[in-house]
């Protein structure tokens, strides 16, 4: 009998361990301060390869038999999602060969060689890339290990909300929302998902930069449609989405609320997010907390989660950006 989505995240939930760690949801009393609501911190950036895309990667990673390890993986990555493929793959024995848009963070490209995986680059937008790279893998005769329009990458993404649901209920918390940010959709569509299922009374925010709408906006349009995009410190969500992509469903279910929020904004909740908690984390991640600090007045005095998604920015970036 096929799996439900939710099925799949409790498998990954109980299979994808002891390689990817149980990150900590800790409690922040200077935020909860600022906000006025009691915010936690679901710090995913302290993952390994300091980002969420682990999880999904090591989720897909287990799940192909031998024949197709043999042959190699190929996978496409603003970053994050091709250092995750490049340990995974390395755990497991397994070739990795990552496409990736040459406007890619200089640290994240570094990343993904140092971790082994052979480095394809391309000049042109991140969706051109992934198509190609789409296009490359059936050539090869490769499995295609896709960033966010995969439904074993979505579990993997979703143990997230497994995790914080069993830590919110230890710690006797009950969360009123939880803010993650949107690019392809893989993070909150497994998330929203697996906190839809074990705590449908807490709302499940995507977050965007308003500088990079593609999902949001095909949301709104009740499609999936191309939309101009322009640059953005949350590189980690920027780009277009799959034509086809399974995201887009799973998303108009599961997402509660949907804000954008402006470069100032993330940037701003980036240097916050330093100075009351120590943490220097890239723009995906300012952008959830940027969300929850224009929405706080909606929660007050309430418990909310905000998902600290990566920390893969360069220092001079990070730097520039909080100055």
């Amino acid at each position: 009998m096929t799996q439900t989505l939710f099925e799949r995240i409790e498998e990954a939930h109980r299979a994808i361990r002891p390689q990817v760690a149980v990150t900590p949801l800790s409690h922040s009393p200077m935020l909860s301060e600022v906000t006025g609501c009691d915010v936690y911190l679901k710090c995913e950036h302290l993952q390994h390869t300091g980002s969420f895309k682990f999880r999904g990667a090591t989720n897909k990673v287990r799940l192909l038999d031998e024949v197709t390890r043999r042959k190699g993986l190929l996978s496409v990555s603003t970053g994050n999602h091709g250092q995750g493929v490049a340990l995974a793959g390395k755990l497991a024995g397994v070739a990795v060969t990552v496409y990736a848009a040459k406007s890619t963070s200089p640290i994240k490209l570094d990343a993904i060689r140092a971790l082994g995986a052979e480095l394809v680059t391309i000049d042109d937008t991140p969706l051109a890339v992934e198509i190609e790279a789409r296009r490359q893998a059936k050539l090869k005769g490769m499995a295609f290990v896709a960033p966010y329009n995969d439904i074993d990458v979505i579990a993997g993404q979703g143990t997230i909300g497994v995790e914080l649901h069993e830590q919110a209920r230890a710690a006797g918390i009950e969360l009123a929302a939880i803010f993650a940010s949107v690019g392809g959709g893989g993070l909150i569509s497994g998330i929203g998902t697996a906190i839809q299922q074990l705590s449908p009374a807490t709302a499940v925010v995507g977050c965007w930069p308003a500088n990079s709408t593609a999902l949001y906006s095909s949301l709104k349009a009740g499609k999936i449609i191309e939309v101009d995009e322009t640059e953005t410190i949350s590189d980690g969500t920027a780009g277009g989405i799959e034509p086809d992509s399974m995201t887009f469903g799973i998303g108009q279910k599961v997402i509660a609320h949907s804000d954008l929020v402006s470069e100032e904004e993330i940037k701003a909740a980036m240097k916050l997010l330093a100075q009351t908690d120590r943490w220097m984390v890239e723009g995906a991640a300012g952008v959830a907390l940027a969300s929850l600090l224009k929405l706080a007045p909606e929660y007050q005095r309430k418990a909310v989660a905000v998902v600290l998604c990566g920390r893969n920015i360069m220092l001079k970036k990070f730097i520039e950006a909080v100055k």
